[in-house]
């Protein structure tokens, strides 16, 4: 399976956060109309896990290079008839040919596509956040690449990302730039192509049902570690593992001469090699990490400051829990527990964060912010 995509800088102004500025024409399109047209796209091309792209979703329309070789055919059609040259005529009509090749061409190029979200990285809020997508399709007989080409991915008002030459499975990673903390519905995803001679634009919505987390920015402060019980709130005293007979923690290489009734058994007979179970228990007492003793400016630093402070701790396999308000998450340690941990600290007393499709107003007042 290839990875194969380049990204293309753009010559428009772009926003601080790095989303494209809408054009002039589309800040001209009421609200109303723009609404209207979502609806349709929506009933239209509904959200799928798994979208093939038909003459359904497939919209083609005569580029500005396209108007002027139109233009460019009426004018010599007009000319051939008016002094009766029956060259300059079948010049025209030669002309219009190649047009019409080009738009069975461009439909061509996009019919067949397969489109399949792939599970993102983690993220966090200003950063550029890589949306992986799987693209499938139809491959040429004895040659590994496919009849699709020049392929182009964005999300509304975002870069855009170009797969110049296409496999029988290519990822493209799409970014979205200026997400914030909570949950992110990043919408649909616009596919264009100008292919093969840039006279017709092929383009088409796709809705891939994606929804993320973007974790709050970590920003690096002092561990604030607390303890319900005693008023020892040293980090380096409580939490940490050490051996222990009760909590599992995980596989390590048999030593010789161990219980076999530590060894994984099970790992064992699966062919793994001898593998002994190791167990640990929390060193001392409990300690928390709490939104209400972490200090900060407003809101948002002090989210931030957590953030930090759970993924250094997880880094050092420390033990520890989180209290948020109401919402407690108890003392654990892995990739799991800290996911767990943030994505709790990500969509604290945040409502779902969705990029408004085809929303020019939308975007300037509330995704994007200050201009450039």
């Amino acid at each position: 399976m290839a990875k194969s995509t380049t990204t293309n800088k753009h010559s428009s102004a772009i926003y601080a956060n790095g989303a494209i500025k809408p054009s002039r024409f589309r800040r001209l399109i009421p609200a109303s109309l723009t609404r209207r047209w979502s609806r349709w796209i929506s009933k239209r091309l509904p959200a799928q896990k798994q979208i093939t792209l038909s003459h359904k979703g497939i919209f083609i329309l005569p580029s500005g290079f396209g108007l002027v070789w139109i233009g460019l055919i009426v004018l010599l059609y007009l000319f051939g008839t008016n002094y009766q040259n029956n060259l300059v005529i079948g010049l025209s009509l030669l002309l219009a040919s190649v047009f019409h090749t080009c738009i069975i061409y461009s439909y061509k190029n996009l019919a067949g596509l397969t489109f399949n979200a792939v599970a993102p990285p983690s993220g966090y809020a200003e950063d550029s956040m890589p949306f992986p997508i799987m693209l499938t399709g139809h491959t040429r007989q004895k040659n590994p690449d496919t009849t699709h080409q020049q392929i182009c991915l964005q999300f509304s008002y975002q870069r855009h990302v170009r797969v110049k030459q296409m496999h029988e499975q290519t990822i493209a990673i799409v970014p979205f730039e200026g997400a914030k903390r909570g949950r992110l519905t990043p919408g649909r995803i616009k596919i264009s192509s100008y292919f093969p001679l840039g006279l017709c634009c092929a383009w088409s919505y796709v809705d891939l049902d994606i929804h993320h987390v973007i974790f709050a920015k970590p920003e690096m402060c002092d561990i604030e570690l607390t303890s319900h019980i005693s008023d020892n709130d040293n980090h380096y005293e409580h939490g940490k593992l050490r051996p222990g007979v009760d909590d599992y923690k995980g596989l390590r290489i048999y030593i010789p001469g161990e219980s076999l009734k530590q060894v994984a058994w099970k790992q064992w007979a699966q062919d793994k090699g001898m593998l002994s179970k190791e167990f640990a228990e929390p060193e001392g007492l409990p300690v928390w990490l709490t939104l209400a003793n972490t200090s900060g400016n407003d809101i948002e630093h002090r989210l931030s400051k957590l953030a930090w402070q759970v993924d250094k701790l997880s880094q050092t396999q420390q033990i520890f829990g989180l209290i948020l308000d109401d919402h407690i998450i108890n003392q654990q340690t892995g990739a799991a527990h800290r996911v767990a941990c943030q994505t709790a600290i990500a969509t604290y007393r945040l409502p779902a964060n969705m990029n408004p499709d085809f929303s020019s107003t939308d975007v300037t007042a509330s995704s994007v912010g200050k201009s450039l």
